[in-house]
């Protein structure tokens, strides 16, 4: 496969040379882009594959519904149904997409809407609801909209400095699209990484005046969903784990540095499972598999457990986000 991305290196420079394009039109006003009453939180990165967005949308929600009233604009890929969806007690994994249902399951009385048109989105939800703020999920690259406070991700072991573009590496927007973040948050870093490596990575992400550079890594629920049991109850068991994530490889090193033994079927993301792998699926003895899989599942297999994960920050950063959300919410326009 790293051939093969090596080889499509012409095809990257064309694409490199459509962004470039793309975001010069916005910067010049030739694209314009737009700003709402309503406040907006934007949640993006510039790669494809897994930064952690959910797990960081769901830490927004937490820090700002005890005082605000909060909504959350998502696509919804590879959902089932079209244009503009307010999520009510009807609405469905297929309606909503994975993650938006995920969300509007574990924060019911957060509205949840999704559409792919993000412009229009918001201008509905103004129009349908009164929220303090609006949390845009996946939109960094989605410049008709100009957000009020940008939170770019950007994965440990796959920073965007690194990156090139697809189809040879992982980036979908340019590097020089990071200065328009307010705060660059390194995701799934390891537990232990010390000082002198924060500070490598911060001098290659070479922040602006006006950004802060965030760390954090991955928390694993040792008590498992869906089933109550805890994770150390596995052991001995026949487990098979299944992902329909961009990256799982930090839930594989978490479950064996767990002492977990498991067969490992891996799907792509937001993977709808067909009629036939259900089947295979109900043959197993146990089940372990991700929050955004388990909504997809839950209806179509029972005795599923899944593990809940959530970003935890480094020294004061946790402080520091606090700060400048409400910092944000509480600057008048």
């Amino acid at each position: 496969m790293q051939v093969l991305r090596k080889l499509l290196f012409p095809i990257s420079l064309i694409y490199g040379l459509i962004v470039f394009l793309r975001n010069r039109l916005y910067d010049w006003g030739i694209f314009s882009s737009k700003s709402f009453d309503t406040k907006t939180i934007c949640v993006g990165n510039l790669s494809v594959g897994g930064t952690g967005k959910t797990p960081m949308i769901e830490l927004l929600v937490r820090e700002l519904s005890e005082k605000f009233d909060v909504a959350i604009l998502s696509r919804g890929y590879k959902r089932k149904s079209e244009g503009f969806l307010l999520s009510d007690e009807q609405t469905s994994v297929e309606d909503l997409g994975d993650e938006p249902f995920q969300l509007k399951s574990k924060f019911p009385k957060v509205t949840v809407a999704v559409d792919a048109d993000r412009r229009n989105g918001i201008g509905q939800l103004e129009q349908k609801i009164n929220a303090d703020v609006i949390l845009l999920d996946d939109a960094f690259q989605h410049r008709k909209v100009k957000a009020g406070l940008s939170i770019l991700l950007t994965a440990h072991d796959n920073l965007y400095t690194k990156d090139w573009y697809l189809p040879t590496g992982d980036l979908r927007d340019s590097k020089r699209e990071a200065c328009r973040a307010n705060l660059i948050v390194v995701t799934k870093c390891p537990a232990n990484l010390s000082s002198s490596e924060k500070d490598k990575i911060r001098a290659s992400i070479d922040p602006k005046f006006h950004q802060k550079v965030l760390f954090s890594y991955l928390s694993y629920n040792k008590e498992l969903k869906g089933s109550g049991l805890s994770l150390d109850a596995l052991k001995g068991k026949k487990v098979t784990l299944v992902t329909g994530i961009a990256n799982p490889a930090p839930l594989v090193k978490f479950l064996i540095s767990e002492g977990i033994t498991f067969e490992h079927l891996k799907y792509n993301d937001h993977h709808f499972f067909t009629d036939q792998e259900i089947e295979l699926l109900k043959e197993k003895e146990c089940i372990l598999t991700t929050e955004k899989d388990y909504v997809r599942l839950k209806s179509k297999i029972t005795g599923l457990h899944y593990i809940e994960v959530k970003h935890e920050f480094f020294e004061n950063d946790r402080e520091l986000l606090k700060k400048e959300l409400l910092q944000f919410m509480t600057t008048i326009s």
